[in-house]
C-alpha cells in the first residue's frame, strides 16, 4: 500500500518534492518506481530506484530534472522535481517497479501537479 502526498499548483520553471509512504515489511527489498499520468493519457513511468539506490534510472522526459530517493528505514521514497513545466501536469503515482506495469493491480491515490502560470 502505497500513499502519495506533496503535489499542487506551481508557476513554470518551480520545483516541487513528493513523498510516498509505504505500509508492509517488504518495502526495503522491492525495486520502486514513480509513475504518472496526464490527463488523457496513459500512465507512464519516469523513475525507478533498486533497493540500496545503486541503480536509478529516468524517462527522457524527465532525465536532468527530476531525482529519485528513497529511504528504507522509514518506508518512503521521494521524487524531487525541478525546472517544472506545463508538460508535466499529471497525476504522481508511486508503486513497486514491475514489468510490465499491468502487472500492478493495486494503485494509491496519487498525488496532483499542476505546472501553470
Amino acid at each position: 500500500q502505497f500513499v502519495e502526498s506533496g503535489g499542487g499548483l506551481v508557476q513554470p520553471g518551480g520545483s516541487l518534492r513528493l513523498s510516498c509512504t509505504a505500509t508492509g515489511s517488504m518495502f526495503m527489498y522491492y525495486n520502486l518506481a514513480w509513475y504518472r499520468q496526464a490527463p488523457g493519457k496513459q500512465r507512464e513511468l519516469i523513475a525507478t530506484i533498486t533497493p540500496s539506490s545503486a541503480t536509478i534510472t529516468y524517462a527522457d522526459s524527465v532525465k536532468g530534472r527530476f531525482v529519485i530517493s528513497r529511504d528504507n528505514a522509514k518506508s518512503m521514497v521521494f521524487l524531487q522535481m525541478n525546472s517544472l513545466n506545463p508538460e508535466d501536469t499529471a497525476d504522481y503515482y508511486c508503486n513497486r517497479h514491475i514489468v510490465p506495469m499491468s502487472e500492478i493491480t493495486s494503485w494509491g491515490q496519487g498525488t496532483q501537479v499542476t505546472v501553470s502560470s
